[in-house]
Parts: C-alpha cells; structure tokens; sequence
C-alpha cells in the first residue's frame, strides 16, 4: 500500500465516524466536550452553525450520527449524540450576544418558496451575507412540516417557535398565509435574483383498494391528519383504530390516536418488523405505549356497512430474495385476516407536489416527478431556480434538508456574484496538538466505564392524555456530562511521524485495542488480515505509513482506536502526537479558493 495522504481534509474528518455521517457535518465531539464542561452556550452555537436547529433536531432528528459512534463498536450503545444537542438547547443561557450581526443589504434579493427548515437555512446562510430574503408559505407560522408533522408531545411549539425567530431577527421577511400559485410569475419578475423551492413532499399517498371510495369518511391520509391534529381541527379519534405504514410517519400517527382516545390502536406493515422504515427508537416508544405492530400484512380490502368502516381485510405474506438481495412479497398461503376498526390512517409513503410549477418555463422533471438537479449545487434547469430538503430528491429528514440548504445557499451566492455555482469553496479545516507537556493532554483521554443514559421520561398516564404534553424531560446537567463523557474524542487524532519512529514497538504493547501494527507491506486485502487485530471494517481506512528504516511500515486500524492517546504517552520519541481536527463545512460567503 501506499503511504497514506493525511494532508487534506477528507482522511481525519472520515475518522470522525460522527461528524462524517451527520449530512450537515456538525463537529459533534467538539460540542460535546463543551457540555461536559458546562458550556451549554458555546455548544450550542457551535450545533446552530452546522445544523441551524439544535433544539429541534435534539428532540426529534433520524440521528445518522448514532450509529456511525464508535463507542457503539465497544459497548452495545453509542454515545447519546442527539439527546446532548437538546442539553446544549434547553440549558444555554441568552445567546442574543453570539448571533451575528445583520449586514448591509447587497442589493440582491431572493425568494424562498415554503418556510420549512430548508429555505429557512438558506434564508439564514444569505441574510448574515447582505441577501434580502422573503420566504413564502401558505401557513400560519414558520416551520413547515416540522411544525405540521410532528406531534407537539415530541417537539412543542415553543421550540419551532424560539428557534424560527433566531432566523427571522436576522432580517429576513416572512409572508405568511400566502400560496404562491405560480413558479414562472417568480422567475419572470425581475425584482428577484433567484428562487429557492423548498416545499417539502406535501402529498401523502393513498391506498386504492376496495372500498376505499365507500368508507372515504372514516379513511385518513397520515400527514393531512397529522396536520390537522397540530391546528386543533382534529381532537378526538374512534376507539378502534389501525395506522398502515412502517415509517416515523405511522409511529407518529398511532401514538397520537392513542393521546386522541384510541384504545384499541393497532400499527399494520407489509414487511417485516426489522425492515420497517420507522427509526429503532421509534418502534420502541410505540411498543412501550402498547401499540401493537403487525407485520408481513398487506392491506386487501376495506370493509365496510352502508359506508361505515368495519375493519381491514389484509393478506398475510412471506419475503422473498433474489440473488441481488431485492425482495419480492408473496402470499404466504394463510387465509386472509380481517382486523376490525373504526377509523384507518393511512401513513405509506409521501410524494411530491408542483401543482404551481408551470410546464413550459424549462424545468424539467424526472420519470418520479421531482426537479432534474445538479445534485451537488441543487441548481435546476431554469439556472435561477434551486430547490432543497423533500422537494430536491423525496422524502428524507430534517437535518438532510438542512444540508441542502446549506448547499443551496452556496450556489445562489454564487450564482448572484455571476461566479460559478459548481467551483465551490472548501470547508475551514486544521490539526493542533493536544500536548501540554510530556504526557498530558488538553483533554481527558480517560476511556469511561459508564453505560449509555436513559433521557427520564413523564408517566405514561399523564402523557397519554394530552397530546400536546412533552413526553421526555432530558438530560439534567450531571446526567448530560455522564453521557458526554462517554464520547471518545475521535476528532483528536493519533498523528504519526515515521522519521522520529526508532520502532521499539512500544506503542503496540501498551495500545489496548490492538490497533498498532509494524510489519511487512503489501496489498490492502493481504495486509488486513496479518495485522495484531485483523482489520475487518474495510469502510474505515488504514493509516499506512511511509517506509521504515528496518524497511516495515507502521499500520494503523482506524476502526477499533479508541483515541485514548497511551500510544503517544509511552512513545519515547514523540513519534505520536494526539492532534484535534476541526472541520466546518462551507457555506455561503466563504471564498472559492481559485488555481
């Protein structure tokens, strides 16, 4: 193998296993260790840069982040990344002082169509610029489908509300109960300088079987019900109730029919309970609320009386694979199964909706009805017109479209400035040594014993009978610095010098994963399995050394390291150094760097 190139940014910020999964690359450890020191301010900004909602996304992100954690690959758990981000939320202090400050306008304005948290990421990104920006959304206040979608006893209003107004006193302008009802009316208006689509999949689909026509009144497409639950329209659910679907949509749906009055709430899946879409902890929160989940049924027939919904008729049927691992349901040979209900939610799958998107001003669609995209720059093919979050590539979650509209924002600066949108600026990236004399660190290297905490929780007789009451309470401030204190630090670095190394194998006998080798090169495949611990994860990179004088090569599994730093306590050398990386992806502003 060839030595390896640590010189740019791409080789530590992988190593951040966390950091590298979050789409929005929040530097999570960094945040962490503040917390740990009570910092709850300091993490914060550090999350409002990088994710732009830490108290929204520290209640109800998909946390990407979590099963990339390292501690997960020694303990059974990861560090409880998520939950930390709500800690820094709900104990900082006035952060008024650390906002930036509203520049001159630049003269250029932009619209941003939809207030979810994509346009409001651009919206934010270009107005710290001198953008003047407009978001448009047909509702009465900002948030889009996070405010719409998500039960108000997992994300109040409170917190949509406290961080919707941080963007909003940067200047930007808001006009609400407004739908815009034409996309070519924007482009062809010169007053705006580019256009910004992100409105979401605001279409669920429907199950169009049997019955369905007949017993309409009694059927629900999940996201409209959920909506209307959030404005009040909807305040009571019939006894009997049965949710379709496996995603976070239908967990969200069921455990609201319970708080609603279901007392017979039952979740029904075409797959099976490990392929369901729902995020893990999802399904266990419905469990634990004694929401059955039944799974391998397909929806046949909804069976009714004159109109009035009796129950559900599915077919029960098994998975089967091919040789590319794609599955194919088929029936099973069991009867069919007839589930009796009052009421059914139907929560399958959204799609996309550009009712307003004229046909003949250029933009393009694909065979699935979303924007033909440049899907680095998010540009469309009307070269004013960008999109982001659900309404760029389908449904996906929060943070994703907080990353798109970071990426967006780039684009339409630089579309603005006349530049081009597809030479973009690099992220701020460094290395610094943690040394602070011989054998100490500026951070606590000690591996903790602890186990992962559970965020306390009201009783469930008091959360199951108001919807609008917030079920986990969160970490109090000793919890959260337990918890933080669990992170191993995978942005400090274990950096190796190779001409100060006089290979007296110290490092790999005092290194307790075994994760130090000096031995012969070779080809990757060979070289991982004669390593002291086989280096199995091929997705973590080696750490490959140039050659040694004895004519080895000193390799370094990235994958079981847990950055205690002994490797570079018990070099005699200083042939080890533990260095922390700091990586902050780029954003609207940052110059281009030219060749």
């Amino acid at each position: 193998m060839k030595p390896t190139n640590t010189g740019g940014h791409d080789y530590y910020h992988k190593v951040v296993d966390c950091q590298w999964a979050c789409p929005a690359h929040t530097p999570v450890p960094e945040y962490i260790r503040l917390i740990a020191g009570g910092r709850y301010s300091d993490a914060y900004m550090i999350n409002w840069r990088s994710n732009v909602f830490p108290g929204i996304l520290g209640r109800v992100c998909d946390r990407p982040c979590e099963p990339a954690c390292r501690r997960g690959r020694i303990d059974k758990d990861p560090v409880a990344i998520c939950r930390l981000k709500r800690v820094a939320a709900d104990l900082k202090d006035d952060i008024a002082e650390y906002m930036p400050k509203v520049p001159k306008k630049n003269g250029k304005r932009v619209a941003c169509i939809g207030a979810g948290p994509a346009s409001l990421t651009v919206a934010r990104d270009l107005a710290v610029q001198g953008y003047d920006v407009t978001i448009f959304d047909s509702g009465k206040a900002p948030g889009g489908m996070v405010r719409t979608q998500i039960p108000k006893f997992r994300l109040p209003d409170s917190v949509i509300d406290e961080e919707c107004q941080y963007i909003l006193d940067l200047g930007v302008n808001l006009r609400l109960n407004h739908w815009v009802k034409s996309l070519k009316s924007l482009v062809d208006d010169a007053q705006w300088d580019a256009v910004f689509v992100g409105t979401g999949a605001p279409r669920g689909r429907d199950a169009d079987i049997p019955g369905r026509k007949e017993a309409a009144s009694h059927i629900h497409i999940g996201i409209e019900w959920l909506a209307n639950v959030a404005f009040g329209h909807v305040k009571t659910v019939s006894p009997r109730v049965i949710v379709l679907g496996g995603g976070n949509t239908a967990m969200d749906c069921c455990r609201s029919a319970r708080r609603l009055g279901g007392t017979d709430v039952k979740v029904v899946v075409r797959s099976s309970f490990e392929e369901m879409k729902a995020s893990p902890w999802e399904k266990e929160e419905a469990i634990h609320e004694q929401i059955p989940i039944i799974n391998m049924h397909v929806p046949k027939e909804f069976v009714h009386d004159n109109g009035k919904l009796t129950g559900v008729k599915f077919e029960v049927v098994r998975a089967e694979y091919d040789s590319q691992g794609r599955r194919s349901l088929v029936p099973s040979g069991e009867p069919d199964v007839f589930l009796e209900c009052d009421e059914v939610l139907v929560a399958i799958g959204q799609e996309n909706a550009f009712p307003w998107i004229e046909k003949d001003i250029g933009l393009e669609f694909n065979k699935y009805g979303l924007p033909v995209l440049d899907k680095e720059t998010f540009q469309s093919t009307v070269p004013k017109v960008f999109f982001g979050g659900d309404s760029a590539f389908g449904p996906k979650n929060i943070i994703t479209a907080v990353a798109h509209g970071h990426a967006a924002a780039i684009s339409i600066d630089l579309f603005c400035k006349g530049l081009r949108v597809d030479e973009r600026p690099a992220p701020l990236y460094n290395l610094v040594s943690q040394k602070m004399g011989i054998h100490e660190w500026s951070y606590d290297n000690q591996v903790s014993e602890e186990g992962r905490k559970k965020v306390p929780m009201k009783s469930l007789e008091k959360t199951l009978t108001d919807i609008k009451l917030e079920l986990e309470l969160g970490f109090d401030p000793f919890m959260a610095c337990s918890e933080a204190e669990r992170c191993l630090n995978c942005d400090v670095e274990t950096v190796f010098s190779p001409k100060v190394c006089i290979e007296c194998d110290a490092c790999t006998d005092i290194c307790p994963t075994e994760c130090i080798s000096f031995t012969g090169n070779g080809e990757e495949e060979d070289l991982r399995g004669r390593l002291k611990a086989p280096a199995k994860n091929t997705e973590q990179a080696l750490l490959v050394s140039d050659i040694l004088k004895t004519g080895r090569v000193m390799v370094k599994d990235e994958n079981i390291c847990l950055h205690c730093g002994m490797c570079a306590e018990r070099c005699p050398t200083g042939a080890w150094d533990m260095q922390k990386f700091t990586l902050h992806s780029a954003q609207a502003g940052m110059e281009v760097p030219r060749t």
